[in-house]
């Protein structure tokens, strides 16, 4: 009997690889003992919050024999917590962002849904620069999207702009951007989104539905070196940024986040009421109410980002005594290296005879690659040392 929608079990068994490494990684761990794997696979920040989340944990068990300290809220949040936000993006985005223009949502992953169930029609299309994370195309599918994937510049991982300029249609009604970039560690310059924004511009003449551009920015605190994270709501009108706090304030679990939709947009407001009204409707109804009291008292905090500094020169050490082709990642907390050979399944099995767990480029639509996460400890990075070197050997033999 068919139990479940041919869609659904489709998604199954073609799961995301990034979960097929982890599952990998619990049997090697078991059969080898932790401290012989070397689990690159998944991004599940393990630094601990900072010392304000444990605080305002404390301030905020103090109040919970108040009433409605659990209740019912507006469907867009806690009105003190979304004002508290906007000034939080409003510095970080410099632009001024009015508490008007904000969703506080269940996650990006929430943000992102209630966004596309808000503008897309069934048939319509999402670019996205590949690699790119893997659940996006699910979440275009769920509201009758389908997602195009744009393949970016080999190694350096640089925006396209002609391919994507080419991949424009009549169908196309979103460009998905993700910068600081998961997996590859890009960071869209300036001079990129300013270019991009002169072919979006192009192409909406005449146009009754705008393109979109929506970025999603869990990784904005996480760049390195000085570089620029470019805010695209003073490039480009017709943006809405999508974030979470589940890397910054290592709160992943807690599923909290927001839409931002530029106070620039005409008719702002029509779009942030669709997005209310999707949450809703969606079943998200609003975010969870002591992840937005958590959120409000924490903002400003962050995680210690000079450890996940030390993290990527020491990945870096040992992707360099191995001799492998990388671009340094410019931000978030990853690398995607080239794949020796060009078979980025099969070398990943190598890693794994080394008892080190990656992620094939594949799962990213970017094959010939693979993805290494650093949020782990700089202990295991180090240990992986004659791993690396021992699986290229085999790769090149």
């Amino acid at each position: 009997m068919q139990l479940i929608s041919k869609q659904i079990e489709g998604y199954m068994e073609s799961s995301s690889w990034i979960r097929k490494m982890f599952e990998a990684g619990i049997a090697m761990k078991k059969e080898f003992g932790e401290d012989a794997v070397c689990d690159f696979s998944l991004g599940n920040p393990d630094l601990p919050p900072p010392a304000a989340l444990k605080q305002a944990m404390k301030d905020l068990a103090e109040d919970a024999d108040k009433p409605f300290f659990l209740g019912y809220m507006p469907n867009f949040g806690y009105p003190d917590a979304r004002e508290a936000l906007a000034r939080q993006i409003s510095k970080e985005q410099g632009v001024d962002v009015p508490a008007d223009s904000l969703v506080i949502t269940c996650g990006a992953a929430g943000a992102l849904n209630a966004f596309f169930r808000a503008v897309l029609a069934p048939g319509d299309e999402v670019l996205a620069p590949a690699p790119y994370f893997v659940e996006y195309g699910f979440y275009c599918q769920n509201h009758g999207g389908k997602l195009v994937p744009v393949p970016s510049k080999p190694l350096t991982f640089e925006l396209d702009l002609d391919a994507l300029d080419a991949a424009i249609n009549e169908n196309t009604r979103v460009l998905l951007l993700n910068s600081p970039n998961n997996p590859t560690g890009a960071v869209y310059s300036r001079q990129e989104l300013s270019a991009l924004a002169e072919i979006l511009n192009k192409h909406n003449q005449g146009r009754e539905r705008p393109i979109f551009i929506l970025s999603d920015e869990p990784y904005r605190f996480l760049a390195f070196d000085g570089v620029e994270v470019p805010s695209l709501l003073d490039i480009y009108p017709y943006s809405v940024v999508c974030s979470s706090f589940s890397k910054n304030l290592s709160m992943a679990g807690e599923r909290i986040g927001y839409a931002c939709v530029n106070p620039a947009m005409p008719d702002k407001a029509k779009l942030v009421g669709a997005i209310i009204l999707t949450n809703r409707i969606l079943g998200f109804v609003n975010a969870p109410a002591l992840a937005q009291k958590l959120m409000m008292r924490c903002l400003g905090s962050q995680v210690d980002v000079s450890i996940y500094e030390a993290r990527r020169a020491a990945m870096a050490d040992v992707l360099d005594n191995g001799g492998y082709n990388y671009s340094m990642p410019k931000g978030t907390f990853y690398f995607f290296p080239e794949a020796p050979g060009g078979d980025d399944v099969a070398f990943c099995g190598l890693l794994q005879e080394e008892k080190i767990l990656a992620v094939p480029g594949t799962g990213f639509g970017y094959p010939g690659y693979f993805r290494l996460t650093f949020c782990i400890g700089e202990e295991v990075i180090k240990r992986s040392r004659d791993g690396f070197k021992r699986a290229i050997e085999k790769a090149n033999a």
